[in-house]
């Protein structure tokens, strides 16, 4: 899963959140998120596993229908965490004495259904993805950027699956390449200098730095078809000098107008809207 593809794996549910993924064509909850929303207890995880005995006890088969995915937790890093599809969720839900559980019924049937209606208008998931961009007070000028960005971002990840990239590993060090060659740091330093901690670092960017993140990845894509790039050390060429088309770019316009782009500015505490009114001044 690419990075953008994590960042849209999170739902939220009256205000807690839970973890999901895209699997064999059906959205896999997080089973211990979701017992922590319905229980609210402090060791959703020894709820699970009691829950689990009990099921097995009554005769309910597990093994088929709860899977261990990958799914990221509170420190970044991917790790297996038990995950069931819709279906299923509902027949544990059925087990947990909860007054949140009929609420909780009817926002799962919603979550799955707004998926089957965006796989077939791809157009709807765009449109959600831009309100809920709009609900966190960023402007349309810098939300079309965002949108854009995605969509650079995506057919560079699907130039690499053809291009023999496999692993989380690999992706993650050919997105660093392009990074570093463009701004001079790499996205965990980055994180570091904007502050962030478990924030997208993207959407604390501002309209320069997603531009020239957009030419690093574009001229990448570019240079790969051009070059046929196969294997991660072709490609890892590729990135490095599709992130110098772009570092070139920008060290030559902070050269024009004396200003630097690599930014520590965040969104955190003042949205962007806001920054963006306040610069029009």
């Amino acid at each position: 899963m690419n990075d953008e593809s994590r960042e849209n794996a999170l739902v939220v549910f009256q205000g807690k959140g839970i973890r999901r993924i895209w699997h064999d064509g059906q959205w896999h909850f997080s089973i211990v998120d979701v017992i922590e929303v319905l229980t609210e207890s402090a060791r959703p995880r020894k709820y699970w596993n009691d829950l689990k005995a009990k099921l097995l006890s009554e005769g309910f088969e597990l093994s088929a229908k709860i899977g261990q995915l990958k799914m990221p937790s509170s420190d970044g890093k991917l790790y297996e965490t038990d995950c069931t599809n819709t279906e299923t969720m509902f027949r544990l839900i059925q087990s947990i004495p909860s007054k949140k559980a009929e609420p909780f019924k009817r926002w799962l049937a919603k979550v799955g259904y707004e998926r089957v209606q965006e796989i077939e208008d791809p157009e709807l998931a765009q449109k959600r993805m831009k309100e809920l961009y709009r609900a966190k007070s960023y402007s349309d000028a810098w939300i079309e950027k965002r949108m854009r960005g995605i969509a650079v971002r995506d057919e560079l990840t699907d130039e690499w699956d053809k291009r023999g990239i496999e692993t989380d590993k690999e992706f993650s060090i050919l997105t660093a390449e392009i990074s570093k060659a463009t701004f001079g740091l790499t996205p965990s330093e980055y994180i570091v200098l904007k502050g962030l901690k478990n924030q997208n670092l993207r959407d604390h960017m501002n309209d320069l730095e997603l531009i020239f993140t957009m030419l690093g990845e574009a001229a990448t894509t570019e240079i790969a078809r051009s070059a046929d790039a196969q294997g991660f050390e072709e490609n890892r060429d590729a990135a490095k000098d599709g992130g110098a088309v772009s570092g070139d770019a920008r060290r030559d316009l902070e050269t024009k107008t004396g200003r630097p782009i690599v930014s520590g500015e965040n969104y955190l505490d003042v949205p962007e809207k806001v920054k963006r009114l306040e610069k029009k001044r």
